[in-house]
């Protein structure tokens, strides 16, 4: 079981063929934390007659948590494809929905934003952008459950649609000027962490592909844990440790 003080998820793309919404509302069953961060991208577009009845059990779960007798804070950043849901959010789960977020902790300030706004080639070829993400889940849809295959989408996924090291640079600066020793993104699907002039880069990954991945804070600092299902119905989180680079090893 997993015990912190702040956990972050991020790009679960409920409404999508490929959300693992099940495997994502286990974890966060067998967790214990103060904060919740939903950090971006939780839904796959605005279309809510594809959510499935795990996907609308998942979201009642985050009301759930959300309520004020369990004391645990909820917050909901906006991603790309979340765009335009923050009153309907407001309504649905009873949680306000963020551009950004920042909150201090251990005495240092922490800094959370999807990501897509450090994408240049997002921002700027909006149309084609989502024409490729269409695309690109209905390709995850076909290759489920084919190891090579998703090995190659998710190595396109990330050099391709999202720009992994691009995002980091943007977030890295941005944090730099809100004065952040740490921020967090989604939007790349790529779990990472990396440090650069002495603030701190993690990236929540995914859950949309077969390597599930979430940030856990606590007092030691974040890490970024794998969750899987084991055959023995038994609940297992791996650390990342091998997701740590350099930001000049990332950028050449």
């Amino acid at each position: 079981m997993i015990f912190a003080d702040t956990i972050i998820l991020s790009d679960l793309h409920l409404g999508s063929e490929v959300s693992r919404a099940p495997a994502a509302l286990r974890m966060l069953k067998s967790a214990s934390f103060n904060r919740l961060i939903l950090l971006g991208d939780i839904f796959s577009d605005l279309n809510f007659g594809r959510l499935k009845k795990e996907h609308w059990q998942f979201l009642g779960y985050i009301r759930k948590l959300s309520n004020p007798k369990r004391e645990i804070e909820v917050v909901w950043v906006e991603g790309n494809h979340d765009h335009g849901l923050s009153q309907v959010m407001s309504h649905l789960v009873g949680i306000k929905v963020y551009q950004e977020y920042v909150w201090e902790y251990c005495g240092l300030r922490h800094l959370a934003v999807h990501g897509h706004q450090f994408d240049r080639f997002l921002s700027r070829n909006r149309v084609l952008s989502s024409f490729l993400s269409a695309f690109h889940l209905a390709l995850q849809k076909m290759a489920f459950g084919k190891k090579r295959l998703i090995g190659f989408l998710e190595r396109f996924d990330t050099a391709w649609l999202r720009l992994s090291s691009k995002v980091a640079g943007g977030a890295l600066a941005h944090a730099r000027s809100k004065n952040a020793h740490r921020v967090f993104c989604g939007h790349t699907h790529e779990a990472l962490s990396l440090k650069r002039d002495g603030v701190e880069y993690y990236n929540s990954g995914s859950w949309t592909q077969e390597s599930a991945t979430y940030i856990a804070i606590d007092h030691q600092g974040p890490r970024i844990y794998e969750f899987r299902d084991p055959p023995d119905d038994s609940l297992e989180h791996d650390v990342t440790d091998a997701l740590e680079f350099d930001f000049e090893d990332l950028s050449a």
